[in-house]
């Protein structure tokens, strides 16, 4: 007997909350209906123009026109407001749907619950229910939304601007439009020469900059935390609490007296040289000397969270480990190689691949130490220094070029999905959970 769930489910579908009307869920379905008469509404009267900005994204700019002897600004379509608002629109059409297909599932549902000879709950019963067994979706559910909109709905409108023509100074509305235009930006990032060798190099920088500021920032880490836990250091607490020191200051501060420290012209470390008779480098000038001084910058920002990590597991790795492999003659080395290396590894191989996507993306530091600089000429709006998150922010923000910033931003989320999910799926830790679910 399927009487009940098929008509329940059709009913639903005509109309949201009608199949709960006919399961005698009378409170739910009218709420439901009027959800529904809500939702046709918001969508007659808002779908049609979001659809239309969406493809269009305007068709009058705005321009001067005369009126009688005096000249007004008459105003016109503001393509990025249009492309906004019909994401909105889709987006809220889209968690209607998802609310239209619940509705019909959980009219079939109570449906076959009366097809079993069974009673649906009442209003009371449902909201008991919920509070007992969904409480915690009911709770998760507005950050969700949050999220939806205001995380999922910038990355897909970023993603858009990628494939229209956004840019200083021709297309910066509302005094002009914005076109569609495919994958015009990704042709001329990768073929155009100049952009081209902006691109390949700023983004050779970016993975050498990567590489190197995650592995000097652990294995400094790991070298501190290896001394501070010798047996023969006293005071190991006091130690601890001093190498915290450069992450307890703000990052913003550190990084600003550092820029200051290291300016080759009053910089306090090149006045310290020069009364030893050194001249002293061009720390921020010159394209080498500044790489490495960010590098060096970074370690001493970055060290003390992997140390404390690493204390942390050091600790917890059992004595009998180590006495075992003395008797069997090992080298400190060898204790180190076989015992303390792995055991590292094996809790902090996650947290690493984050520390390589996070330097990737580590605009602090490069923004406050070197603005990117020492310039290229050879370069698009970009320095020796730049790493793609910088070179982001420079033409979108300081240059207007949008379409390119936007390619620019889809091709780190594509490098740094690609390898965090690769990686993370490679350690032992991820092997080992799979192996025992």
């Amino acid at each position: 007997m399927r009487k009940y769930r098929i008509n329940a489910a059709v009913l639903s579908a005509i109309g949201m909350g009608l199949g709960q009307i006919y399961n005698r869920q009378f409170a739910k379905g009218i709420l439901l209906f009027l959800l529904y008469i809500a939702g046709i509404y918001f969508a007659i009267q808002n779908s049609g123009h979001a659809l239309w900005g969406l493809m269009t994204l305007g068709e009058k700019k705005q321009h001067l026109e005369l009126v009688g002897k005096i000249y007004k600004m008459v105003p016109g379509d503001h393509s990025i407001f249009l492309l906004v608002e019909g994401l909105i629109v889709l987006f809220a059409l889209i968690l209607l749907l998802i609310a239209y297909i619940l509705n019909i599932k959980d009219a079939f549902v109570n449906g076959r619950l009366r097809d079993q000879g069974g009673k649906p709950n009442n209003f009371t019963q449902t909201l008991l229910y919920i509070n007992d067994q969904k409480f915690p979706h009911i709770i998760l559910s507005p950050p969700l939304l949050f999220a939806f909109f205001f995380s999922v709905l910038p990355l897909v409108f970023s993603i858009l601007l990628a494939f229209t023509n956004y840019s200083s100074p021709k297309h910066l509305p509302p005094a002009n439009l914005v076109d569609w235009v495919g994958f015009s930006a990704f042709k001329d990032l990768f073929t155009l020469s100049a952009w081209a060798k902006t691109f390949y190099g700023v983004f050779t920088w970016t993975i050498i900059w990567a590489v190197l500021s995650t592995v000097t920032t652990f294995f400094g880490g790991f070298a501190v935390a290896l001394l501070v836990q010798q047996p023969g250091i006293r005071f190991k607490a006091f130690w601890r609490s001093i190498y915290m020191l450069p992450f307890a200051i703000p990052g913003f501060v550190s990084l600003l007296i550092m820029r200051n420290m290291f300016n080759s012209q009053f910089g306090p470390i090149n006045q310290y040289l020069r009364w030893f008779g050194i001249p002293g480098p061009e720390w921020l000038s010159d394209p080498t000397w500044a790489k490495a001084t960010i590098l060096m910058v970074n370690l001493w920002l970055g060290f003390p969270v992997s140390m404390l990590l690493i204390i942390g597991i050091l600790t917890t790795i059992p004595r009998d480990l180590y006495e075992a492999a003395e008797v069997d003659g090992a080298s400190a080395f060898q204790k180190f190689r076989k015992i303390t290396f792995p055991s590292v590894m094996f809790a902090l191989s996650p947290i690493l691949i984050g520390q390589f996507a996070g330097n990737v993306n580590n605009f602090n530091v490069i923004y406050l130490m070197t603005g990117g600089n020492p310039a290229n000429s050879e370069y698009q709006f970009a320095g020796h220094t730049d790493i793609l998150i910088t070179w982001l922010y420079n033409l979108s923000i300081n240059n207007g070029k949008y379409d390119f910033a936007s390619v620019i931003g889809i091709i780190i989320f594509i490098i740094l999905a690609s390898f965090s999910i690769w990686n993370f799926r490679r350690t032992r830790m991820f092997k080992e959970e799979e192996l025992y679910r």
